[in-house]
């Protein structure tokens, strides 16, 4: 089976490795990855990847959605078109599959082999780690939301494995789209991640407000996607420094860490993965890409060092540490569904 990843990136390269490591050992075979503006060593980092099954290219958006334009690119990327499978995330999404030996494949066949799959996010918490270190984000993290409520939402956003047969009109970055006009006999197969049919409103993208999620309330039996947003507080100033790879002008401020600093669940699920990740890791580095990560890990660290000489960026993270530690609205939402904080 051919499963291929699309991702886009812009200054990630501390966390490349392990996400093509750990995407490896779930079954992703082949990597389509598209990089803008980087200064951090990524797209160098990229470009010795080759071995490990990454193709890596410039964006190619001229306008302001980087994401969706690349997107439209990597439909005709042969190798998206040879794929069985395609999986549309970021780098800091993690795909935990709770069935048989955690893989792809055994994912597929407990949803029934349909056309697609969307699972739903889990928003894991900075858990008070502040100093950026360079290992296994996996194993730092292991805090979380309820997995059925988020910020006060109980339905949640997804992000979907397409198979080669789907009808597809265009990728999104969080769902495919078919044509409105499609028959209702010619719609895809498309379940959740528990391996129920997705809500019909959903499948036919009925309802513009929830076009790329829904309820989270029973959708991950079979697997979750682990949405590591913020990682350290180190690593979020440096993001927020960054801005979002996939949209230009959108900002990381104080309400998205507030969304998604909800560490009142722990799920440590994912660290099953640890120790081989932890050596698949060791025989990447062993070679010239160890010397390219820490490249990009020692100008990580360097933005860091130059943002927390300006005021700004000190009151950022002295604010930041502040912060209550649930989302705005959830306790209230807890409260009245008698969810117990």
């Amino acid at each position: 089976m051919r499963v291929t990843a699309i991702t886009c990136v812009k200054n990630e390269g501390p966390f490349l490795l392990e996400w093509i490591a750990f995407n490896r050992l779930i079954g992703v075979t082949d990597f389509l990855i598209y990089s803008n503006d980087c200064d951090d060593g990524t797209d160098t980092l990229l470009d010795a990847l080759g071995a490990y099954g990454v193709v890596h290219l410039p964006n190619p958006a001229k306008g302001r959605n980087y994401q969706m334009e690349a997107l439209k690119d990597a439909a005709r990327q042969e190798v998206v078109r040879a794929a069985d499978w395609v999986w549309v995330a970021d780098v800091d999404e993690f795909l935990n599959i709770h069935v048989a030996d955690h893989t792809i494949p055994a994912l597929i066949a407990a949803c029934g082999d349909p056309q697609a799959i969307s699972l739903s996010f889990q928003f894991f918490a900075n858990g008070g780690v502040e100093r950026f270190e360079d290992r296994p984000v996996i194993g730092q993290f292991g805090r979380t939301h309820n997995p059925d409520l988020w910020c006060a939402e109980s339905a949640i956003e997804v992000k979907t494995l397409v198979r080669k047969d789907f009808p597809l009109h265009y990728f999104g970055a969080h769902r495919p789209f078919f044509r409105d006009k499609l028959e209702r006999g010619q719609r895809p197969r498309w379940t959740d991640g528990a391996g129920r049919a997705v809500p019909h409103k959903f499948l036919v993208a009925a309802n513009p407000r929830r076009i790329r999620k829904f309820p989270a309330s029973g959708a991950r039996d079979h697997a979750t996607l682990n949405h590591y947003a913020l990682r350290s507080l180190d690593s979020y100033l440096v993001k927020n420094d960054r801005g979002d790879v996939n949209r230009e002008g959108r900002v990381f401020d104080d309400a998205y860490w507030k969304e998604r600093n909800d560490g009142g669940w722990e799920d440590l699920s994912i660290r099953r993965h640890l120790p081989a990740l932890e050596a698949l890791l060791a025989e990447m580095k062993a070679g010239p890409l160890g010397d390219l990560h820490r490249t990009c890990v020692e100008r990580h660290r360097a933005r860091l060092d130059a943002l927390l000489s300006q005021p700004s960026y000190a009151a950022m993270r002295d604010h930041l540490r502040a912060l209550p530690p649930l989302p705005p609205g959830e306790a209230e939402m807890m409260a009245e569904l008698g969810i117990e904080a």
